[in-house]
């Protein structure tokens, strides 16, 4: 057969065959009288098997040492193209995503796409300060791949990009919730912290939502990241874990303030109160007893004061003598005013 009968029914040009010929990896057994390349029954098969060993990846010279040396294994070099076939199936899954959160923005001119790509490309960067600036440059108007934002945003390990983040996010009208609702069910506790952390900055009823759901979760962190947002929102659901906080020194002092800001915006007087003096009563830690003595003086109106007055009088130096001075500042501020 010649070659360009073999071209016609392998498929493969008359090019590459004789660039096969040259490199000996397809020699043709015979020559016509006049000098044109003549292929057996077994140059054809041995062509197919070129091409099938071909398209699994294989390079020319693999090709050929397949082929031609009884000692080659190919255990290790199919190991190998496994592991480059998903490192490119790898990078094309990356950029059709790229391309879906271009896309699920509708930009309307290119220097819009142009943009995203920007952002989407500094997002990977190692740099955490080009990370950074790359979030804080973004027009509020201009659309966004907030997806990406927020799943950013559950990797994210340097403080000052993830602030940057939770920023973005908490202008975005709560989109990047779902994404952001995923990371709370992560099996790694980091990714949870990330995620409480970004959903306390969105200030809408879906994100209150899963802050409420975030009380929930096994992480002490976690639980307490939550009842400070939720608190600053006045959700008497995040009282238990507020006081939690207080009793164990975990974030006592904002928890504190938190509790004082709910008393005034809810009717949870009486249960915080009550919590306080109960921990006082049955508790014989120094440490828990002063933090509930120094969290009294964020609770408003008669009650706390009474508490303090009897404080005062404590069989701990150190209680009575904090107790004694949150009065007298106490005292000093509403003659000032």
């Amino acid at each position: 057969m010649l070659i360009g009968e073999v071209s016609r029914q392998s498929g493969v040009s008359t090019r590459m065959l004789r660039h096969y010929d040259t490199l000996g990896l397809v020699k043709p057994t015979g020559r016509t009288s006049g000098g044109y390349r003549e292929y057996s029954a077994d140059d054809i098969r041995r062509l197919f098997h070129v091409e099938s060993l071909r398209t699994l990846g294989l390079s020319l010279d693999e090709t050929r040492r397949a082929l031609d040396e009884p000692d080659f294994a190919p255990a290790d070099l199919v190991g190998d193209l496994i592991t480059h076939t998903r490192r490119r199936i790898a990078a094309e899954q990356e950029l059709l995503t790229k391309l879906e959160r271009v896309d699920a923005t509708a930009p309307s001119e290119w220097e819009d796409v142009l943009r995203m790509v920007t952002l989407l490309r500094a997002l990977e960067s190692e740099f955490a300060a080009r990370r950074q600036q790359a979030i804080l440059k973004q027009d509020g108007n201009a659309s966004l791949p907030i997806d990406a934002l927020a799943e950013a945003a559950l990797s994210e390990d340097d403080l000052n990009v993830a602030g940057a983040l939770q920023w973005s996010l908490s202008r975005a009208a709560g989109q990047g919730l779902t994404t952001l609702a995923v990371g709370l069910e992560s099996a790694g506790v980091d990714v949870r912290r990330r995620a409480v952390a970004a959903i306390a900055a969105v200030r809408t009823a879906e994100a209150t939502t899963h802050l409420r759901r975030a009380l929930e979760d096994s992480d002490a962190v976690v639980r307490s990241r939550a009842a400070l947002a939720l608190g600053a929102r006045g959700s008497i659901d995040a009282i238990p874990d507020l006081l939690e906080m207080v009793f164990t020194g975990q974030h006592d002092v904002e928890a504190a303030e938190v509790l004082g800001v709910l008393t005034e915006v809810s009717h949870a007087l009486g249960t915080i109160l009550d919590r306080m003096q109960a921990t006082l009563d049955n508790s014989n830690d120094p440490p828990t007893r002063l933090r509930i003595t120094q969290a009294l003086a964020e609770i408003p109106g008669p009650e706390a004061h009474e508490a303090l007055t009897r404080l005062a009088h404590d069989h701990d130096r150190t209680i009575a003598a904090t107790a004694a001075a949150i009065m007298t500042t106490q005292e000093r501020k509403q003659r000032q005013r």
